[in-house]
């Protein structure tokens, strides 16, 4: 069901294509503006990208334009919807960082979040597990 689809894509193999490309690339496939309707979060560990939509959009036909888009092919970039969770880690927090800010953060639909109904903070890890109401809070 796409009212349930996540509002983030995941962009694999992203070697190739620089942040700056790839944010250009989203922005002529979708025909949105990066920043205004969507953000793009580079995760250079995984060699992915996680593309979270501001604006509604039908995130299964944008992964089928994607697929089917000249660039993304030579790329060799793969596109998948990123699985609705209810919980998260946040990681590499800074040391003065407070629970009311991780909770106000990650309830900001600009931050593709959701209703939190908990923050376990673990100082000692400059880490946090968000828990949210439902499974569209997924940051």
């Amino acid at each position: 069901d796409s009212a349930e689809a996540s509002p983030s894509v995941v962009f694999e193999n992203i070697e190739r294509c620089s942040p700056d490309c790839l944010r250009m690339l989203l922005e002529s496939i979708s025909e949105l503006t990066v920043d205004a309707d969507f953000t793009v979060e580079m995760i250079p560990e995984r060699n992915a990208a996680v593309a979270t939509f501001i604006k509604s959009i039908d995130t299964k036909e944008f992964i089928e334009k994607c697929s089917q888009h000249k660039r993304v092919t030579e790329f060799k970039l793969t596109a998948r919807l990123l699985e609705l969770t209810q919980t998260i880690k946040a990681e590499n927090l800074p040391d003065n960082i407070s629970i009311d800010y991780l909770t106000v953060y990650f309830e900001s639909a600009r931050n593709g979040g959701g209703p939190v109904s908990g923050v376990q903070f673990f100082p000692e890890e400059n880490s946090a597990i968000i828990t949210f109401f439902d499974r569209k809070g997924n940051t």
